[in-house]
């Protein structure tokens, strides 16, 4: 399909400016090509675990998903994060529909298993997905007929459990299944830094390969990087992991060696 993911960190979208600056951009992206747009929820979820009086619970950066836990995960990413971005972009005058991967099953996904911490404990993350498919279908129907799915990051097993699911990860689960041209991933940071602090231009995958396995790459980075991998396999073209603010200033990761 002729269209470009957009993955958002919920960062970019939390506050109206923030958001409204984010809209417009969108905007003049989707006036010249088809356009799926994935979020995150970045601070929010911790806001409404406070307002709930639940404690976030973590292992190793990892968020633990109980029941009350997921329940404000779904409350924010589902509710007000992605309907606050779908009006936005509407005001923009972007057709925007608010999704998540649970909708028509377009994001499946499988509980993760139990992981060993660092203190070498076996810990269960509860209800965390992996994202493994994305149907194709829904988004395909939509995009076709001039609409930009805004999809927030929760995905669904087979037995039809909401699960907390990556946002780097389902984008790139989506951009593999519908064929995109290119996914970006748009952040507070301006792509990959090297050693020095300073923007890698161009990774290829034994470029990602060599990050991941030096710890040159944090875990953060190294999560993204692996997604990212997974996406180049499945065929997407170029993927660029950007600076949210111009959606320029970044690093472009590309398969096979670099040129």
């Amino acid at each position: 399909m002729n269209v470009i993911v957009l993955k958002l960190g919920g960062e970019l979208i939390e506050a109206l400016d923030a958001r409204t600056a984010m809209a417009a951009r969108i905007a003049a992206l989707a006036s010249h090509t088809p356009l799926i747009v994935v979020h995150g929820g970045g601070k929010a979820i911790d806001a409404e675990l406070a307002r709930r009086g639940i404690t976030p619970k973590k292992v190793d950066g990892l968020r633990i998903t109980d029941a009350d836990t997921l329940d404000a995960v779904v409350a924010v990413i589902a509710g007000s994060t992605n309907t606050a971005l779908v009006a936005s972009l509407v005001a923009t005058g972007v057709q925007a529909v608010g999704l998540t991967g649970v909708d028509a099953g377009c994001g499946r996904a499988t509980r993760v298993a139990p992981i060993t911490s660092t203190k070498g404990e076996v810990v269960s993350l509860g209800l965390v997905g992996d994202p493994t498919a994305a149907n194709p279908a829904l988004f395909d129907t939509l995009v076709s007929a001039g609409y930009v799915p805004v999809v927030a990051c929760l995905g669904v097993d087979d037995a039809g459990q909401v699960l907390n699911v990556n946002a780097d990860v389902i984008a790139c689960r989506i951009a593999a299944a519908v064929g995109a041209n290119e996914l970006i991933i748009a952040g507070t940071t301006a792509g990959v830094f090297d050693a020095n602090g300073a923007t890698i231009p161009m990774l290829d995958t034994d470029g990602m390969n060599a990050m991941i396995a030096s710890g040159a790459a944090n875990a953060g980075m190294v999560a993204k990087l692996n997604a990212c991998r997974t996406a180049l396999d499945a065929g997407v073209s170029a993927i660029k992991i950007v600076d949210g603010k111009d959606l320029m200033t970044g690093t472009t990761l590309v398969a096979g060696v670099r040129a």
